[in-house]
């Protein structure tokens, strides 16, 4: 969100998510996850596949940072079911 290309329509929302993302880390009384998305997210084809990362935004040999918000909603459901990033925060993308 740092970025120049980054929406101005996005960014109230960004700052709350990256405010709460501070909470989480201050607290001791609470296991959280919290799940980044890539910079593009939108409507696709569901592939299952996907690669994560935790501070840095994945992207690819291009500098693409992409993801389907079908294949967003499989790495959320994946963490939940077999959870890798207790008390961090991950990212996803192709």
């Amino acid at each position: 969100m740092d970025t120049p290309e980054f929406p101005d329509f996005v960014k109230p929302t960004a700052l709350a998510h990256a405010e709460a993302l501070e909470i989480y880390r201050q607290t001791d009384a609470l296991d959280w996850t919290n799940l980044s998305p890539a910079a593009m997210i939108e409507p696709e084809t569901r592939t299952g596949t996907y690669r994560t990362g935790t501070e840095q935004l994945v992207t690819d040999e291009n500098g693409k940072s992409y993801i389907s918000a079908e294949d967003y909603a499989v790495a959320m459901l994946d963490e939940a079911e077999n959870p890798r990033f207790i008390r961090q925060r991950f990212t996803v993308a192709y």
